[in-house]
């Protein structure tokens, strides 16, 4: 038995009726449910649709997310997410860059990393490199005025958390940042790169193993086998090339907002819903949503 949720943003729910039911109608499938009004629904049907992708591309125009998968095994255990652009709306190391003004430089290279045209470890040597000299007191600074959490990610672990879910935060950046974003947003772990420090001073160096896409993928074996549980019982979030791997191999891999070259390699893409989007694609209501 299969299972499509539809869903639009929380900002601006315009998920029409007529919609939903001409594509239950046309796929087969049982009553629909409304998980929120005007914002998700969905239903279920035995055989997955022939004409998946087109409907898909369909549903994009009128801004609304679908997303079809197997009912019996949609609801997991554990949320692995990114940081960067995923679980914040920031990269930080393009917000450090802007202090130490070379901003532009570092968001171009950052942009074209996390689309897979560069080498991730190469890119993020080159760029902390340009960070030498801040004073270690930029990051607080940055944490204070330059990061804002992305829509819906406290509701998405206090609501898996809830239930006895595991949360690992997972990200290219740096532990400086990840230790806060865990804290705040209630994870109860986080890896992440760490910034060498001198003297009170970025080096412009990152002490080694460069955490990148082949450690996520690492931190998801590692972390499910400690639980106990399969990595086919996580739900993994990013949005850039270096999550790739860790997505493909969770049993629901999430590009939200995702680069152009992820979404080509993933099935599950969220562009109008926000974190919340996870809960209803694991059948939460979002009367069960805690706020």
């Amino acid at each position: 038995m299969f299972v499509t949720t539809l869903l639009t943003s929380p900002m601006n729910p315009t998920l029409d009726p007529a919609l939903v039911e001409a594509l239950r109608n046309a796929w087969g499938g049982g009553d629909v449910v409304w998980l929120a009004p005007d914002e998700a629904a969905e239903f279920q049907h035995e055989r997955a649709p022939d004409n998946a992708a087109e409907v898909w591309r369909s549903c994009q125009e009128q801004n609304v997310d679908l997303v079809t998968q197997t009912l019996a095994t949609r609801r997991k255990k554990m949320l692995i997410a990114d940081m960067d652009s995923t679980m914040i709306q920031q990269e930080c190391i393009d917000e450090l860059a802007d202090e130490a003004g070379v901003g532009a430089r570092v968001a171009d290279i950052t942009a074209r990393a996390m689309n897979g045209e560069l080498d991730f470890e190469g890119a993020i040597d080159e760029r902390v490199g340009l960070l030498a000299g801040l004073p270690e007191t930029v990051i607080d600074h940055v944490l204070r005025t330059r990061i804002t959490y992305m829509p819906g990610g406290l509701t998405l672990t206090r609501t898996m958390k809830a239930r006895g879910d595991y949360a690992a935060l997972v990200s290219g950046g740096f532990t400086a940042f990840t230790s806060q974003v865990a804290a705040d947003l209630h994870f109860d772990e986080n890896r992440a790169n760490t910034l060498e420090i001198v003297d009170g001073k970025l080096t412009g160096r990152v002490v080694r193993p460069i955490l990148g896409q082949n450690a996520k993928l690492e931190a998801l074996q590692d972390i499910t086998a400690r639980l106990g549980i399969t990595p086919d019982q996580a739900i993994a979030v990013g949005d850039g090339m270096n999550d790739l791997l860790m997505l493909k191999a969770a049993g629901t891999g999430v590009a939200l907002h995702g680069k152009p070259a992820l979404q080509e390699k993933v099935d599950v893409r969220i562009n109008f819903g926000d974190l919340t989007a996870l809960l209803y694609i694991q059948g939460y209501a979002k009367s069960e949503f805690i706020l």
